[in-house]
């Protein structure tokens, strides 16, 4: 019979767990064997600069606390596990995992699952979210494309101004 203490602690540690999962916009669960310490560090700076919590789990408590919440990870949480988990950019985790695996050449580097906005994904789905940009890239490509309709008119109307004023601004300036 385990120790009425134990027992509160790994309670606790659940609920923990089942609140960060609840209250994040993604969790991705990551397979970190064969990472050295000086790659770990690094690949935590970049969850911290991220606005990424990530932290080593143990996949029993993490069981408990992925049922808790609604969902079943039974079958991915095995071996060593991280999880990372986000309140912010829901696609940060996986593709932060997904670029620092490649850039390192990391073939133990993986992504086991997770939760992206509620909705279960497979490490293959998640994988999928290495190749896209981030969020604010993508917010001003979005407003790259508005811009560029209003510069090519801006332009036009130059030119026109320029034909019918024959050239008379670049004139003044040399003169």
């Amino acid at each position: 019979m385990p120790n009425a203490k134990v027992l509160e602690s790994k309670k606790a540690v659940v609920d923990a767990l089942t609140g960060k999962i609840q209250d994040a916009s993604s969790v991705v669960f990551v397979d970190y064997k064969g990472i050295t310490v000086a790659q770990d560090t690094e690949l935590r700076k970049q969850f911290r600069e991220a606005g990424v919590e990530y932290s080593v789990v143990k996949n029993t408590l993490t069981n408990f606390a992925t049922k808790n919440a609604g969902y079943d990870f039974s079958k991915v949480l095995n071996g060593t596990t991280a999880m990372a988990s986000t309140t912010g950019d829901p696609i940060a985790p996986a593709r932060i995992v997904c670029e620092f695996a490649k850039k390192n050449k990391l073939k133990t580097l993986s992504i086991k699952g997770g939760v992206v906005e509620g909705s279960v994904l497979s490490a293959d789905q998640l994988n999928g979210f290495g190749e896209l940009p981030s969020k604010n890239a993508l917010v001003a490509s979005v407003l790259g494309t508005f811009l560029a309709p209003i510069s090519s008119l801006a332009c036009v109307l130059d030119q026109i101004r320029e034909q019918k004023e024959g050239g008379a601004p670049a004139a003044e300036a040399e003169a």
